[in-house]
């Protein structure tokens, strides 16, 4: 017949021995869950932090060599989206007012089949640039290649400053980038054509600053570029 013990009977040694090893290793667990929720938290917070506090230009220069324009992905049919329109747009009202006398269009085909370079470039000479005033940069992945790419043509041309057009969240990411190329720069937001939702920003917000803290963390370590 089996013996029910008491819920107020002591335990054996054997049981309580048990008990204090699985307690210990709750512990240990919680532990270690606390401190992985602190490293990502500390590290969120510094990319919240870098940029905040990224640069926006070296320079007071009012005029430039070039216009940069940060690739974005078209659509499925290879028509510019919303966002990749809205940089060009800027970008082309920044070439009207005698901001630079040329454009660099920089993206490869890094989200579907279709070249951002390419697209922004017809974009742009639908809206009245020159063929002549476009360089198409196809090759550029992300951003750092953007960048890379974009300098080594404007170092082969002698060309040694350059306004960087792109969405306003982006641009932080952009500035700590072209911090460590060799030429002089601004970074100029193009404003959206399309009204965002505050969730669409709050959104788009934290996937850039998860982005910045992954170009901090790892990126920029192992993706190096030499312009």
């Amino acid at each position: 017949m089996a013996v029910v013990r008491s819920r107020n009977a002591p335990l054996t040694r054997r049981q309580a021995h048990q008990r204090a090893a699985r307690q210990r290793g709750l512990s240990w667990k919680l532990k270690l869950i606390a401190a992985a929720i602190a490293v990502i938290a500390g590290l969120l917070l510094w990319g919240g932090l870098a940029r905040h506090f990224a640069p926006g230009s070296n320079t007071a220069r009012e005029r430039f060599d070039a216009i940069i324009v940060l690739g974005y992905p078209a659509d499925s049919d290879g028509n510019p989206t919303p966002t990749q329109l809205a940089r060009v747009t800027e970008a082309v009202h920044e070439y009207e007012r005698g901001v630079a006398p040329r454009l660099i269009m920089t993206g490869g085909a890094a989200h579907n089949n279709f070249v951002e370079a390419k697209v922004m470039a017809k974009t742009a000479e639908a809206q009245g640039i020159p063929e002549s005033a476009v360089v198409v940069e196809p090759l550029a992945q992300d951003t750092i290649q953007n960048a890379c790419y974009s300098v080594r043509i404007m170092k082969a041309h002698g060309w040694g400053s350059a306004e960087i057009v792109s969405s306003p969240s982006h641009l932080p990411r952009a500035g700590l980038i072209f911090s460590r190329t060799p030429i002089d720069w601004r970074t100029h937001a193009a404003p959206a054509l399309v009204p965002e939702s505050g969730l669409e920003l709050s959104a788009t917000e934290l996937i850039e600053t998860l982005k910045t803290t992954r170009y901090l963390v790892w990126t920029r370590q192992m993706e190096r570029c030499e312009p």
